[in-house]
């Protein structure tokens, strides 16, 4: 692995094997590099950050790792899959330890709920608070197998570029009642608010409503029983650098503080990239990790488009904004002795809130916190004694009619925060604060260059999934590729692991392309 240097051009590995160049280096992208590395490939993977990961990077202050995006793995065997195929065994280069709890849901009235990943002990925890949800628990839970079989084993693992792979699977998608959200399938379920949310915000963890996105995304219920919840000792960005290692490893070039600024078209296909240094970088094929609407608003400006103009970019529904505390603290490794790995906290309001946050646009003065205390799993991220810890909070997006100035807002509203972790979780936390750094939508729009600063690009509404959602395959460039979280099949990390893998189903062998 090496950084930008304007020589690096001659030392693309030699050989007679087709080149690809891969624009981001976040895991859809690493992902992709390996798959293309595996298939005989000559790669060379470009990021504008200074390290693997995009946006499961980390950042190091005063002691204290914090881990930008993405805290869990849910689906650890698309991780071996791309390790195998690789000829790599995945166990032997991430420590990936389970969880148990998954993590912990509170509300203001000081009712908790513990997610596990064992059925009996879920089913006495739905009981406890609702006993005569007991029954709809386990109808839900089909209800959510059903729905992983399809929409993830079935679906989101093969290309959805064609208009007939959609028109084949309409009839199980009506069967399925894909046209009812998340929420009203819960509420179907459920009779206790409490419950109807315990069992429906995940969408909120790839950018979607609850209220609004397709109820196939219940099948994150399953995938927590059936697989677990893990964590990777040192991070996502572990994985992230193991992942870099296994590219470096196949012969690959990996350029860091390196910056695509277009993707070059010539004929109609994709033959490279322009970098911001004015350098060019030729190739077979180009295959674009950048958020899907950077890709076709940005890096193919001066190319015209059949499907993603602006126009059509900009009547898309992008996912909500997020506000993310990191901050340390000091002499706190045994305080707050009930406070685990994950804690969700409830604000007053649910639909409410997220109405605000996806229609209104409105800041919100009530919030509810998504809360990662890692070194109480992993004692790596902090100095001897300490936390280390990262608070989120779902805001709207840059994109609504009276954007949040975050310049002027982000002090303000980080105390809000503090202020709620100091009344429900982490009493006398000010007082044991070391570090602190904030990320908003702005951050995003800047860092990752995500449209919008959207948290996870396109929102995963049942019109902008599948075959509606930017394809693995770009109809733009014969040769041009996506993967990442704004493509098919969706954010989150199986998800984006996923896109490498359609992607390098639809990608030619190199002796097609030579």
């Amino acid at each position: 692995m090496t950084r930008n240097d304007p020589t690096l051009s001659a030392l693309i590995p030699t050989g007679n094997a087709p080149k690809a160049v891969v624009i981001g280096a976040g895991l859809g992208g690493l992902a992709s590099a390996m798959r293309l590395g595996a298939k005989g490939y000559r790669v060379t993977l470009l990021d504008r950050l200074d390290g693997p990961g995009g946006r499961g990077s980390a950042i190091w202050k005063d002691g204290h790792r914090f881990d930008l995006g993405p805290t869990i793995v849910t689906v650890p065997q698309v991780f071996r899959e791309l390790w195998s195929a690789c000829g790599r065994d995945f166990d032997a280069d991430v420590d990936l330890r389970s969880l148990d709890p998954f993590y912990e849901i509170r509300w203001p009235d000081g009712s908790v709920f513990t997610a596990r990943q064992d059925t009996t002990a879920m089913r006495a925890e739905v009981a406890r608070l609702s006993p005569g949800d007991a029954k709809g628990y386990d109808r839900f839970l089909r209800d959510s197998e059903a729905r992983y079989l399809f929409g993830f084993e079935e679906l989101g693992r093969k290309s959805m570029h064609r208009l007939w792979d959609l028109v084949k699977v309409l009839p199980k998608f009506a069967w399925l009642r894909a046209d009812r959200s998340v929420a009203s399938h819960a509420a179907k379920r459920f009779r206790d608010p409490r419950l109807q949310m315990a069992f429906s915000f995940h969408p909120l963890f790839i950018g979607g409503d609850p209220f609004r996105v397709t109820s196939m995304y219940i099948l994150v219920s399953h995938l927590e029983k059936e697989f677990g919840v893990h964590y990777a000792i040192g991070g996502v960005e572990a994985i992230a650098r193991s992942m870099a290692e296994v590219v470096a490893d196949q012969g690959g070039l990996v350029r860091y503080e390196t910056e695509a600024d277009e993707i070059l078209i010539d004929k109609g296909r994709a033959r490279g990239v322009r970098l911001t240094t004015g350098e060019i970088l030729t190739a077979d094929i180009v295959v674009s990790n950048a958020d899907a609407g950077h890709t076709y608003d940005r890096l193919l400006r001066n190319h015209a488009k059949r499907r993603w103009t602006p126009a059509r970019l900009k009547r898309s529904r992008w996912s909500m904004g997020l506000f993310v505390w990191y901050f340390g603290t000091k002499g706190t490794r045994d305080l707050w002795p009930d406070v685990g790995h994950h804690t969700i906290l409830n604000g007053p309001r649910y639909g409410a809130l997220v109405d605000d946050i996806f229609l209104s646009g409105k800041l919100a003065e009530d919030m509810s916190l998504y809360v990662h205390r890692p070194s109480v799993t992993d004692p790596t991220v902090a100095p001897e004694g300490g936390d280390t810890f990262y608070a989120l909070s779902p805001v709207p997006h840059l994109g609504h009619d009276d954007p949040v100035d975050w310049s002027a807002m982000a002090e303000t509203y980080r105390a809000r925060v503090q202020a709620v972790l100091e009344e429900q979780l982490l009493p006398g936390l000010g007082s044991k604060l070391t570090t602190s750094e904030v990320f908003t939508p702005e951050t995003f729009r800047d860092r990752y260059l995500s449209p919008l600063g959207s948290g996870f690009s396109i929102e995963p509404r049942i019109f902008q999934s599948a075959w509606f959602r930017p394809h693995n395959v770009s109809e733009e460039a014969v040769g041009l590729y996506l993967a990442g979280a704004g493509t098919h099949p969706g954010a989150g990390l199986p998800g984006v692991i996923s896109s490498a893998e359609v992607l390098a189903s639809l990608v030619p062998d190199p002796e097609v392309v030579r």
